[in-house]
């Protein structure tokens, strides 16, 4: 069993996991005791231990029940239910990892990614065409829904940055990872962004969508090893603030990316650097995508099972690059049956 996810419970349904967690624990400890035979305790006394057990998880699923119909509160994880496992949560026998996206699949982060980037590139944009008129065609801003997918999301931003620069035949000069972020240089311009990002990331936060955090609770109940990969440099901190991050083992993000030298997905480095962080091979993950990049990635790591988070109209592209299956919440996985 992994340890309890929450330091403490903020609302009744964290309470709910926190109660659950322990009494599978004790659960279990009942088990192996019997199991061993060397526990000291005769088979009457355990016997007594479990009923005991059961009587307290009713109890105690009633006054949490009681108290979220006082409250008008929905218990995800009711004390009543049964034990999360790889089949509830919609994987194949012998999965043991799951190895997620974040943004777009966790939390709302690509909006904010995306975001930033229109803040510092259209500000870039409409400088050099008022300094050169119509020498290179008039105007067009950056686009959060076809430039970002395109050129800049899952890749670290000087990468992103050049593939987005080429694409409207722009050239600077590469400068130095310390440039100013009002020099016109690829650092400078992508020092920009990060500013930017900052700055929104500090005013609004970062929300995980609800579905989410339920399979990620259920995940760790199922005693699954759960691995987060990112191409940003803020993902640990996005985590945090998302309250996601007790509910996360391992972590390859911006700075692992460039430390390590991997390449971006489509390439497999990052998957299967995740799951050797997670001490588990690729064949024994489960994926959760939301790009064609990442599922190729999947299938080049040679994970159990690559899954798809669809956004709106991406379904069939999804489908048609691997995924065993797309969905557009997690609760749509939860229970279902392979």
């Amino acid at each position: 069993m992994h340890s309890s996810p929450y330091a403490t419970p903020r609302t009744l349904d964290e309470l709910s996991v926190h109660w659950r967690v322990a009494l599978f624990a004790a659960q279990d400890a009942l088990l192996a005791a019997g199991a061993c035979g060397r526990s000291g305790l005769r088979d009457e006394e355990l016997g007594a231990f479990g009923r005991n057990l059961a009587v307290e998880r009713v109890e105690t699923g009633r006054l949490l029940e009681a108290l979220a119909h006082e409250e008008r509160i929905a218990l995800h994880h009711s004390l009543a239910g049964p034990r999360a496992t790889a089949r509830t949560l919609g994987l194949p026998d012998g999965v043991r990892a799951c190895v997620f996206d974040l943004d777009a699949v966790l939390t709302a982060g690509a909006e904010i990614h995306a975001a930033a980037w229109r803040d510092s590139l259209n500000e870039f944009l409409a400088r050099r065409l008022e300094r050169t008129g119509e020498r290179f065609g008039p105007f067009r801003p950056f686009s959060t829904r076809r430039d970002y997918y395109q050129y800049l999301h899952g890749k670290p931003r000087v990468v992103g940055l050049h593939a987005f620069l080429a694409s409207r035949g722009i050239k600077l000069p590469e400068g130095r990872p310390d440039d100013s972020a009002q020099s016109e240089t690829v650092f400078g311009l992508a020092n920009r962004k990060a500013q930017a990002f900052q700055r929104r990331l500090e005013r609004a936060g970062i929300h995980a969508f609800e579905g989410s955090v339920e399979y990620l609770e259920d995940a760790r109940e199922a005693g699954m090893r759960c691995a987060v990969i990112s191409a940003s440099s803020n993902t640990e901190l996005m985590l945090e603030r998302a309250g996601l991050k007790p509910l996360i083992d391992r972590i390859v993000d911006g700075n692992v990316i460039r430390k390590d030298g991997l390449e971006t997905k489509p390439a497999p480095d990052t998957i299967i650097t995740a799951c050797r962080l997670l001490g588990l091979e690729p064949g024994e993950a489960a994926t959760f995508e939301m790009t064609v990049a990442g599922l190729e990635a999947s299938r080049a790591a040679g994970v159990a099972v690559a899954l798809g988070i669809s956004s709106a109209g991406s379904n069939e592209a999804l489908q048609g690059h691997g995924a065993e299956r797309v969905v557009s919440d997690f609760v749509e996985l939860l229970d279902a049956r392979f």
